[in-house]
């Protein structure tokens, strides 16, 4: 039995189908705020978005439209973590995590604990891994690249290491902190930071270009691989 840790954001599905879901209700809260469609709204912060790049958005939007204040930023902030996302699996990943039923399958992630547990739910992995991992509820100090939530994969599965591998796409974070204690890590160069490189130390063992690839990669891990 092997076990098989993913990534949730921009691994799994495109992180960006969350922004747009947070967005469209910040923008459906701030348009009886300003008495402009939600529409309007929704198209600014997200041309924004892709011009500017992340940062403070909700501060940017309330300011052309001459309504900020920091308790109105603070609200569209709220807005945005506590909405009920509007995402889904792509089908390419419910194949795979159907086709990998046989053997323990986890999430670890990053960030917000309450953005991070409405994500799980909405794509329903909480009910398709054994444990959704969010590194933050155990204090940030255990977030990526710490490896901490792997050790307790490890210690849960009473496995070694080199028997768990890592499927993620930030080569920033994501296997650094773990591959020291053998743990195993394949990246997929999806999402924002496909075009990142990384040296050696920081990079995964074997890249693929999506997730349908995933088997394909298992088997060059682990020889003895069976899907």
């Amino acid at each position: 039995m092997k076990v098989i840790v993913f990534d949730m954001d921009d691994t799994l599905y495109d992180e960006f189908n969350y922004v747009k879901s947070g967005f469209k209700a910040v923008a459906n809260f701030l348009s009886i705020e300003v008495n402009v469609s939600s529409d309007a709204i929704y198209n600014w912060m997200w041309n924004r978005l892709k011009t500017h790049g992340r940062g403070k958005i909700f501060d940017d939007v309330l300011i052309v439209h001459k309504v900020y204040s920091k308790a109105l930023a603070n609200k569209c902030l709220s807005v945005y973590r506590l909405h009920k996302p509007d995402i889904e699996l792509p089908m390419g990943s419910i194949r795979i995590i159907k086709k990998l039923g046989k053997h323990s399958c986890y999430i670890v992630t990053d960030g917000n604990k309450i953005v991070q547990s409405n994500k799980v739910k909405a794509l329903g992995l909480d009910k398709q891994m054994i444990h959704c991992y969010i590194t933050h509820r155990y204090g940030r100090i255990h977030s990526k690249p710490s490896p901490y939530c792997f050790l307790q994969i490890a210690k849960r599965e009473k496995v070694h290491p080199s028997e768990i591998v890592y499927v993620g796409d930030n080569s920033r974070k994501d296997f650094v902190g773990i591959k020291p204690f053998g743990f195993r890590t394949i990246r997929i160069m999806t999402g924002q930071h496909k075009n990142v490189e990384m040296t050696k130390e920081y990079e995964a063992e074997v890249r693929i270009n999506s997730i349908s690839e995933l088997p394909v990669a298992l088997k060059k891990i682990w020889s003895d691989f069976e899907v």
